[in-house]
């Protein structure tokens, strides 16, 4: 029994040190000064200094798709009776894991997916309208939960999203200060729409923080949100 509390407490001690280890380096220091400073311009010597690369140089290309208010069985991937070849493809190029917990519904969803958080942890107990003062459903991401966007980010990702935000606080949607909008939550860029929904003919769209309208078509056939995204996500 003592040999099963100290390697308890061992463990304990080993998350506390890798907790606080964590926060210390996120975001990494800012690499010191590269030359010298001498009494006179002189006797200085001027360095850019070097910032250190976080990533291998084979780091790889990192892609989540999250499919809106769709069953995990849905699929043919998975068993389902919806054909998806594509999809079937890429699995079988990887791994697939069937442990990720679903809430059910879009925006608590997201916010565990891009946190690694319970929903509730991260202010996302319900979806963003509905939102209120009541722990757990604030419908605000807080400051100390990271998501995965800004952690790659520190690493030297570069990191875009495509598609439906349902994460951004009603208020900040036209008045700013957009620091919780997906550029906000460490994404460079973005493109898609804020809101619950939108047509796929004619869809509120947004580019980073601004609104924009949506390409030009002689008839509805000739565009279709869908693509619109595939063709911006591949450029």
């Amino acid at each position: 029994m003592k040999r099963i509390k100290q390697t308890i407490l061992a463990l304990a001690v080993a998350g506390f040190a890798i907790s606080a280890l964590a926060q210390e380096v996120l975001p990494f220091p800012t690499p010191p000064m590269g030359g010298s400073v001498g009494p006179t311009v002189q006797e200085s010597v001027h360095k850019w200094r070097e910032a250190p690369r976080h990533l291998p140089a084979d780091a790889p290309n990192i892609l989540i798709v999250m499919l809106d208010d769709a069953g995990f069985g849905h699929p043919s991937t998975f068993g389902g009776e919806i054909q998806t070849p594509t999809l079937s493809r890429l699995a079988k190029e990887g791994i697939s894991y069937n442990a990720f917990h679903t809430t059910a519904m879009c925006s608590p969803t997201r916010a565990s997916l891009m946190t690694g958080r319970d929903h509730h942890r991260v202010g996302f107990g319900q979806v963003t309208e509905l939102a209120n003062d009541w722990d757990g459903y604030t419908g605000v991401i807080p400051k100390s939960s990271a998501t995965i966007a800004e952690v790659l980010g520190y690493y030297g990702y570069a990191s875009s999203a495509f598609g439906k935000d349902h994460n951004t606080p009603v208020e900040q949607i036209a008045n700013g200060p957009y620091d919780r909008t997906p550029n906000g939550r460490g994404f460079d860029y973005f493109y898609g729409f804020i809101a619950g929904e939108t047509s796929q003919w004619e869809p509120a769209l947004w580019e980073n923080i601004n609104p924009i309208s949506p390409p030009h078509v002689e008839n509805h056939e000739d565009y279709h949100l869908t693509e619109d995204m595939a063709d911006k996500a591949i450029n």
